[in-house]
């Protein structure tokens, strides 16, 4: 399997779990504070939500290319 075959599946497979979920999360670390003995540390979760047009895209990109790679060999 070459590489634009893997690259295809990889953006189909992404596309669909976009669209599947939406949005991801994530806890972002800040502010870090030391006096002495006593550290203080602040977790923010943060969420990104992921367009419909960007799932849908990632999945017609990923299948172009899986056409186009299957062509050439």
């Amino acid at each position: 399997m070459n590489a634009v075959k893997i690259a295809a599946i990889v953006l189909i497979v992404a596309g669909v779990l976009g669209l599947m979920y939406g949005s991801f999360s994530y806890t972002k670390e800040t502010d870090e504070v030391k006096l002495g003995p006593i550290e203080l540390l602040v977790k923010q979760k943060q969420t990104v939500n992921v367009p419909v047009w960007a799932g849908v895209g990632a999945i017609v990109v990923g299948g172009v290319l899986l056409l186009v790679g299957s062509k050439k060999t």
